[in-house]
């Protein structure tokens, strides 16, 4: 009984230690650029921008909605403003179909170091995954943001 607790006592030590080694990544609310309006709430794109993220990059890094009170080790920052949204037109989706007619938006994105240099600096255009219209009050858009930074991230190979 005493070498399964201390078994169990070693591996829960070694999960808590390869947690604080992953760089932390916050990820800020996104911004709207002069003039673009979305019919979203900021706040809940991020919570769900945090979920997905923690999905996808999860193995890498500790993804978080607000910077932590201290941090020992990498700390990035995610920032984001939407430059343009479309909000797709529900009838060229029914007549045209194959993902025409979809919501999308230009976001232009940057991942900072805690020093303040950009190591991904980024503008897409994002469209809606088209088997996914009409989907909650963020609208269809947090997967696909968040896939394609995911792959941006990935592909800057940050350790």
């Amino acid at each position: 009984m005493k070498r399964l607790l201390i078994v169990v006592g070693l591996t829960l030590s070694t999960i808590g230690l390869s947690s604080q080694t992953r760089p932390v990544m916050v990820v800020n609310a996104f911004t709207t650029a002069q003039g673009v309006e979305l019919p979203y709430d900021m706040k809940l794109i991020q919570s769900q921008l945090v979920a997905e993220l923690k999905v996808m990059l999860g193995k890498d890094f500790d993804i978080k909605a607000e910077a932590p009170a201290s941090s020992d080790g990498t700390l990035y920052t995610l920032n984001g403003e939407f430059k343009a949204w479309h909000a797709g037109n529900a009838a060229k989706r029914i007549l045209v179909g194959m993902g025409s007619g979809r919501e999308s938006s230009d976001i232009a994105y940057q991942l900072t170091e805690a020093s303040g240099k950009k190591v991904v600096e980024q503008m897409d255009t994002i469209r809606t995954n088209f088997y996914s219209q009409n989907a909650g009050s963020t609208g269809t858009l947090a997967h696909p943001i968040a896939q394609k930074i995911s792959e941006r991230i990935k592909g800057a190979k940050l350790h």
